[in-house]
């Protein structure tokens, strides 16, 4: 078997390394959700710690691993008794993979024996493997959402329920959770964010010498993976004693008071939804102090809880940047310590990596080197200040000339805007409005969502249907239905039905799913006339947070001058679809055909790569097409699409060809304005 990469051998990531270990030692933190790029080793960390957990006692056989001391009540494989067998085992490592089902993470009944034998058989899934150890779920914002709120409900419970029909199953399911996710592939709902204890931003050191040094020793593990792990023994032999001395220690460290309402008095600071913040920030403190071998919490243990727990419950819109203004920690700290407190530092001594016997440019530090409550350089791994930084200068930099919004133009001209004559600029954004729901007709089998019709595992029962494979969700009725015309032949003796497996149907199920939304908006100059792009960039962005609520992907072409281009390809996170729509100049000609080829040329390829998501094209303009290309035949590419025409035009004269391109597309027709309209319509009724 490889050796797994040692958990002291890892270069930087003082903040993921801390939120880690402080789950460690105490589960009650709640976990963990590492953000960042791809490739800054968040799954290897993960594998890392979990070879340095103890060892767990274990009821021998018990598939639930319970503790012989404590054995749980009501575990599927009891009852246990005090003097039964017992083993040890290491801590258990489970991953989730992205296409699991709601069976294999909480469990499944074998319905066919429950209903033909009358025998109540359960099979463990992966909440039951991960009981007191480490569930590791990568691309957490990948998995469908149901999944995603059972996972986070045993992990805050601590316990697994499984219903199926009349069948109730229970057991323990306390783990160390982590959740990984690349911010581009899409966000985690605000509720969702909010139930995992602790949140990291983690991106790649710009410092070479750092760089090097990670190389270095990724170079040395492949080529000797025994040989490496074998130098960094007595570090994690530390490493190991001292989260155990933690663990051993957590039970007596005390909370004062005063401490206790300095955690009040930031999370109110902050602003923040709900008492979770405060009730993880606590724990983060108590784990902190435990760690660092103190008995009573610090303002220093306060502190490193909070820049730990508090920067994603700060989230209110899909478009609000995470990250935390130390500043202000730092103020709320100092304003609400007792008299005798001295101020915090932000310092303390990083969690021991070992220094071992790879010296040169290692930066990982060793027990004496760093902060490890995250006082980092820039280069190092303040990710959330940087991506906020590079994403402002994003929204007001001009694509075009140069110019910002508000730049100086000709009189009359709108700020922000092309004036018809080559140059172009950027309009500004105003705030998003709530819109109403837009639709894929009919029904279908795409991903779980809150847009489109479609036939889902959850949702209302419309129907039965016989079993594609293992039966997972019986419709009783139609089983009984479809099993007494043949009880004659079955010879049935008494009360009650005979069954075969041949009468089992299962439910069909109908709910609502996400699509892909394709939005082709106009950029031309036309859009200027009458503050036009500005009102057309909120109403898209409007349409943005609609689709991010419905759990849409979204991808953005643009047209403008003679060509089309795509300016985000089809992808989950509506921050970068956001992002560049802030940023799109205006200017030029209007080629109408062209944008509607590239996104007739962007639908096939996604039909490819995810047949079962079906579009919803959405084309913003006011019809003129000014620049080459047969509109007519271009529409012809995209017949078959939903579509909707968001129609601009504006003005006591209207040419109406917008209502021209949604007859040819077989599009319904928006008025701008009623995208928010029909909202206030409701409202007003109300």
């Amino acid at each position: 078997m490889t050796a797994a990469y040692p958990f002291s051998a890892v270069v930087g990531l003082d903040d993921l390394k801390l939120a880690l270990l402080l789950n460690a030692v105490s589960p009650r933190v709640g976990g963990v959700l590492v953000r960042g790029e791809k490739g800054t080793a968040k799954s290897t960390i993960v594998r890392a710690l979990a070879a340095q957990l103890p060892a767990v006692d274990t009821v021998a056989g018990c598939r639930f691993a319970c503790d012989p001391s404590a054995p749980d009540a009501a575990c599927p494989d009891g009852p246990h008794a005090p003097g039964d067998p017992a083993g040890r085992r290491p801590a258990a490592l489970v991953e989730l993979p992205v296409g699991a089902s709601e069976d294999r993470l909480a469990g499944s009944l074998d319905v066919e024996r429950a209903l033909t034998e009358g025998v109540k058989a359960f099979e463990p899934g992966l909440l039951a493997a991960a009981h007191r150890g480490v569930l590791y779920v990568d691309e957490v914002n990948l998995l469908h959402d149901h999944l995603v709120d059972l996972l986070l409900d045993a992990a805050a419970s601590g316990v697994c329920h499984v219903e199926r029909e009349s069948l109730s199953v229970r057991h323990a399911a306390r783990f160390l959770l982590v959740g990984t996710m690349n911010p581009e592939e899409g966000e985690l709902r605000p509720q969702l964010l909010d139930r995992f204890g602790l949140t990291v931003e983690v991106a790649a050191s710009r410092d070479p010498r750092e760089r090097a040094e990670v190389v270095r020793r990724r170079l040395a593990f492949d080529a000797d993976p025994s040989g490496f792990a074998a130098r960094w023994t007595a570090a994690e032999a530390v490493l190991a004693d001292r989260i155990a001395a933690a663990r051993d220690r957590l039970p007596g460290v005390r909370l004062p008071d005063a401490r206790l309402e300095q955690i009040a008095a930031v999370c109110a600071g902050f602003e923040v939804d709900g008492l979770r913040a405060d009730i993880v920030t606590a724990n983060g403190a108590l784990a902190h102090a435990a760690w660092h071998g103190r008995d009573e919490v610090t303002a220093e243990d306060v502190r490193a809880a909070a820049r730990l727990a508090l920067p994603h419950r700060r989230r209110r819109d899909p478009f609000d940047a995470p990250g935390l203004d130390e500043s202000l920690l730092d103020d709320l700290l100092r304003d609400s310590a007792p008299d005798d407190d001295p101020p915090p530092d932000g310092g303390g001594a990083r969690p021991p990596s070992g220094d071992g016997p790879d010296d040169g440019a290692g930066t990982d530090g060793g027990a004496d080197g760093g902060s490890d409550t995250g006082d980092q350089t820039p280069a190092e791994g303040d990710a959330g200040a940087g991506q906020d930084d590079r994403a402002g200068r994003d929204r007001h930099e001009s694509a075009g000339d140069g110019r910002a919004p508000g730049g100086d133009g000709p009189p009359g001209h709108e700020p922000g805007t092309g004036d018809g004559s080559g140059r172009v600029s950027v309009a500004g954004v105003a705030a998003p409005y709530a819109v109403a729901r837009l639709e894929v007709p009919g029904v279908g089998d795409g991903a779980a969502g809150r847009r489109s019709r479609a036939r889902t595992a959850r949702g209302r029962v419309t129907g039965a249907r016989r079993p594609r494979e293992q039966v997972r969700d019986p419709h009783v009725a139609a089983t009984l239905l479809a099993a007494a015309p043949h009880q004659g032949a079955r010879g049935r003796s008494g009360p009650g039905l005979v069954l075969r497996p041949g009468d089992l149907r299962e439910a069909v199920r109908e709910g609502r799913e996400g699509n892909l939304v394709l939005f082709v908006v106009d950029a031309s100059g036309s859009m200027a006339a009458r503050r036009r792009m500005t009102t057309v960039k909120t109403a898209v962005l409007s349409l943005l947070r609609d689709a991010y609520q419905r759990r849409d992907k979204v991808g953005l072409i643009t047209f403008r001058g003679r060509t089309a281009e795509l300016v985000l390809p089809p992808t989950s996170s509506v921050e970068a679809g956001a992002a560049r729509l802030r940023a799109l100049p205006t200017g030029g000609r209007t080629p109408l055909a062209a944008g509607l080829v590239r996104a007739a040329e962007v639908l096939r390829a996604e039909r490819l790569r995810d047949p079962a998501r079906r579009p919803l094209l959405v084309v913003v303009t006011d019809g003129r097409a000014t620049a080459g290309g047969d509109v007519g035949r271009a529409a012809g590419l995209l017949a078959g699409t939903a579509g909707i025409v968001v129609d601009c035009e504006s003005g006591p004269v209207r040419l109406g060809l917008a209502g021209d391109l949604a007859v040819r597309l077989g599009a319904r027709l928006v008025p701008l304005t009623d995208l928010d309209g029909i909202v206030r319509d409701h409202r007003k009724a109300a």
